[in-house]
């Protein structure tokens, strides 16, 4: 992970040669989301994948090669974790896909709250001709962003799409040009980073789990306990003190 200043830091998938998601670079990514989402300063966060031919290849097929049932139920528990990790994170989250995101890599980006992508962006669920699964939380999630129709045809089908097509059925948020990527990116998570902590962590916990079949005697609680949260946080005080002025 590198610090980038103004509250903001990249952290890269590094795993050549496809940046592959092993059973360690799922358990080190989980570590390193929790740490910082438990710290007190926790920045706002890019994820990018090394070089400029992938963002992330999805799990690691060597390695699942020589699963038993087992070995693949660890794996898919820890992998899980990982989403839930993404998910629980409480400072913005950005992605900034420079390459191929394949099967896993998707459901990771998906969990972002703003996804970037270069034009060279690839984006395919091939676990429908190889015999795998996603996760049934990233399943979830790529319906609830993506509706069930452009779900069907994504995990169905197992055709990849490029960016644009991405950006059209909801994957990607802005497609822009590689050498570009991640300083706009990290822009981005600077912007984020700059508004008040409390608030942007409120607002992702409601979103989270503010459906519509959810309690209402629940959705009050949760309303009462962020907003006395949130009227007692000095950045989100001192925001309200510079609109009134």
């Amino acid at each position: 992970m590198s610090d980038t200043g103004g509250g903001a830091a990249v952290l890269t998938l590094d795993h050549p040669p496809a940046n592959a998601l092993s059973n360690a670079a799922v358990r080190e990514l989980t570590t390193a989301l929790n740490t910082l989402a438990a710290g007190p300063n926790a920045p706002a966060l890019v994820l990018t994948g090394a070089g400029e031919r992938f963002f992330c290849a999805g799990g690691d097929i060597k390695e699942a090669g020589a699963y038993d049932a087992e070995s693949m139920v660890e794996r898919m528990t820890a992998f899980h974790a990982l989403l839930c990790a993404l998910e629980d994170f409480p400072r913005p989250l950005v992605c900034a896909v420079n390459g191929w995101c394949v099967g896993g890599g998707i459901e990771i980006a998906l969990f972002a709250d703003v996804v970037y992508a270069s034009p060279q962006a690839r984006f395919v669920f091939p676990e429908i001709d190889r015999g795998l699964l996603p996760a049934v939380k990233g399943i979830a999630r790529v319906r609830t962003v993506l509706g069930d129709r452009a779900a069907r045809r994504l995990l169905l089908g197992g055709e990849p799409v490029d960016a644009l097509d991405a950006q059209a059925v909801g994957i990607v948020d802005h497609v822009v040009e590689q050498g570009e990527l991640l300083a706009v990116a990290t822009a981005r998570a600077r912007a984020a980073a700059a508004k008040p902590p409390a608030v942007f962590a409120a607002l992702k916990r409601a979103l989270r789990t503010g459906s519509a079949g959810r309690a209402a005697a629940a959705q009050l609680r949760t309303t009462i306990a962020d907003s006395r949260r949130v009227f007692d946080d000095p950045a989100a005080r001192a925001a309200r003190e510079a609109w009134n002025d």
